[in-house]
């Protein structure tokens, strides 16, 4: 990976000095498992039977346009969302994180506001493409994330309650597909809810440590959620054998971590736990995902994390 890196500084070094700090606060892999969030919303609404028309010949490519504009939206978000996360904390980076773009002056903070400022712009039009519902709750999860930057995060309850609103309305959005299912599915936001909130607590120990205290808490959340996505088992859509597979692999991916971080909360094993415990949200949308629409559809989730992981390689996930 650091070949990759090296290539791609070599080649922007010479086309525009700016092009790597500017993905660097964009944070490419995050960006992906939002992507699993639409995804899951899109399944839990029903949007799989028009992918199956789709592959019958029913219907046109053309039914499948709100899904890409979905996933533009919450890219727009999402990346607009972190872009605004190192905005807020430029004083404090450079102190404690010199080596992000801003503290290192790869991208101006005027350019930064403006990249930030149109990216949430790019996710609002595109949830708007799709309806007016989706575009409310883009300008709300949009709302969400600016709060936690500049206020939210600070707090040590508030904080993963806010981001894990954040989550929760992307997930939302994902539904807003078909809006009538946003009164019958709403309860889902729970989910990234609660086990958000746990990898952001677990993350305010990544740079002076973390308390054992809050990395039990993270661990008894996530036990939480993984008996939340099979207990979906009792609606009759959800079918809780094809959910299981992707459920235990969730467990067995997040829990060693945070037990470790729990155990020795030292920053570099919290961020550690933290990095596992954003790129496991893939696998636990996928969980989610094959319950509501079949393994196949929860593998096709699921493999979003290979991309994910080779982002995260190459580019800062906290």
């Amino acid at each position: 990976m650091l070949y990759f890196e090296e290539v791609f500084m070599q080649t922007q070094a010479i086309n525009s000095p700016s092009i790597w700090g500017y993905l660097q606060l964009m944070r490419p892999a995050n960006i992906v498992t939002a992507w699993a969030d639409i995804l899951v919303g899109y399944a839990a609404a029903g949007g799989m039977s028009m992918i199956a028309d789709v592959w019958l010949g029913n219907l046109t490519t053309y039914e499948l346009t709100p899904l890409f504009w979905l996933l533009l939206a919450t890219s727009g978000l999402y990346g607009g969302g972190v872009v605004f996360n190192d905005v807020f904390d430029l004083e404090l980076d450079r102190v404690e994180r010199p080596e992000r773009p801003l503290p290192r002056g790869d991208v101006s903070l005027r350019a930064a506001i403006i990249l930030g400022s149109g990216l949430l712009g790019i996710g609002i039009l595109a949830a708007l493409q799709v309806g007016i519902v989706s575009a409310v709750i883009a300008i709300a999860v949009a709302m969400a994330a600016l709060i936690y930057d500049g206020f939210g995060k600070h707090h040590q309850w508030l904080g993963p309650l806010n981001m894990g609103l954040c989550r929760g309305g992307n997930l939302l959005l994902g539904i807003s597909v078909i809006p009538i299912m946003l009164w019958e599915r709403w309860f889902l936001v729970f989910i990234p809810i609660v086990y958000i909130a746990a990898v952001t607590a677990v993350s305010q120990g990544e740079v002076e440590g973390g308390k054992q205290s809050t990395g039990l808490l993270a661990i008894i959340f996530a036990l939480l959620v993984v008996a939340g996505v099979l207990g979906l088992g009792t609606l009759d859509v959800y079918d809780w054998r094809y959910c299981f597979p992707f459920a235990l692999l969730f467990a067995g991916l997040v829990l060693p971590p945070f037990i470790k971080a729990t155990q020795d909360p030292a920053p570099i094993t919290v961020q550690k736990a933290v990095k596992s415990g954003v790129l496991s949200l893939i696998v636990l949308d996928s969980a989610v995902a094959a319950g509501f629409a079949g393994w196949l559809y929860g593998l096709a989730v699921l493999s979003l994390l290979v991309l994910s992981r080779f982002l995260g390689n190459i580019f800062a996930i906290t």
